[in-house]
């Protein structure tokens, strides 16, 4: 059997030095169509090649390669094949491959969607899958089972970087907002996932834009990993990213920062005249974001 996700994921980090989390968002306004192809044409060749080109960078930054599914569907059946490759070419790469989907129903539907994202062929059999908990517990379920039976991992939405979250997840519930109940629900259910580590491989996506909410959140789920979003395009800094992470010998640590837009599309590599001046500008931009990181970590 499979070592559990959550020591597989902090080992990985740990031999980075680094919790950078790469995106892989692909936006066709933001790929330069003289190095990539034109993804309304020919969507399949672009996105391969530029999700390839990607990760061959992101391999010595980061440990963990974050697709987000969305962004692929958008192009049809080509982008969903797209995706698949590409989850597959992480993996190669030795990259931990965290499917950004957000899935959330019921029954045979939530075992359905567990299948295709962290099942084996024809699944995406990624390493890890987002998921949304706000139709009860129960849906959580099959991703659980799953992760739990082939060492694989699941992130749970539970207070988001959106300006928009606290419509919702700020709501008071016996006086507590909601988010901080969704985390208590999900506290005894980080046992199912746990690794020798100590961390648990049932993760809580928590966004870098509320670093004090973060510090609330590691109280109540002591043992889970972060999937903090919202470091760099979306403002937040590499101090509020880390917010939630706990002080071990190895510095801080206790999940994984994304990166999206702010390393795949810095200024200098959207001007990009050829395919060296494109590797160049993503490289600097990832090791600058590593480093930034790997800096708050060891604060």
């Amino acid at each position: 059997m499979a070592a559990a996700y959550a020591d597989r994921l902090i080992e990985k980090v740990r031999a980075k030095r680094t919790p950078l989390c790469v995106g892989l968002d692909p936006f066709a306004d933001k790929m330069p169509a003289a190095l990539f192809g034109d993804p309304a044409r020919d969507p399949a060749a672009a996105l391969v090649k530029f999700g390839t080109s990607v990760i061959d960078v992101a391999a010595k930054h980061a440990a963990v390669l974050k697709p987000q599914l969305g962004l692929f569907e958008q192009f049809g059946e080509m982008g969903y094949a797209a995706a698949r490759m590409l989850c597959e070419y992480g993996r190669n790469a030795g990259m931990i491959v965290l499917l950004d989907a957000k899935r959330g129903d019921i029954g045979t539907t939530a075992e359905g969607y567990a299948r295709a994202t962290l099942g084996p062929a024809p699944g995406f059999d990624a390493d890890c899958v987002t998921v949304n908990p706000y139709m009860g517990k129960d849906t959580l379920a099959p991703f659980v089972d799953m992760a739990k039976a082939h060492g694989k991992g699941v992130a749970v939405l539970v207070r988001t970087s959106n300006p928009g979250a606290g419509d919702f997840q700020d709501l008071q519930v016996g006086g507590a907002p909601v988010w901080r109940r969704v985390a208590e629900m999900l506290a005894p259910e980080t046992q199912a996932l746990m690794g020798a580590s100590g961390w648990s491989g049932l993760m809580a996506v928590a966004g870098a834009t509320y670093p004090e909410e973060a510090r609330t959140l590691r109280e109540a789920m002591p043992h889970a990993l972060f999937l903090v979003p919202g470091y760099g395009a979306q403002g937040a800094s590499a101090a509020d990213a880390v917010a939630g992470f706990v002080a071990t010998a190895q510095g801080l640590e206790g999940g994984i920062v994304n990166s999206s837009r702010g390393v795949t599309y810095p200024p200098a590599a959207q001007a990009a005249k050829n395919m060296s001046e494109w590797r160049a500008a993503v490289d600097d931009a990832m090791r600058a974001a590593a480093e930034e990181l790997r800096t708050a970590c060891a604060r």
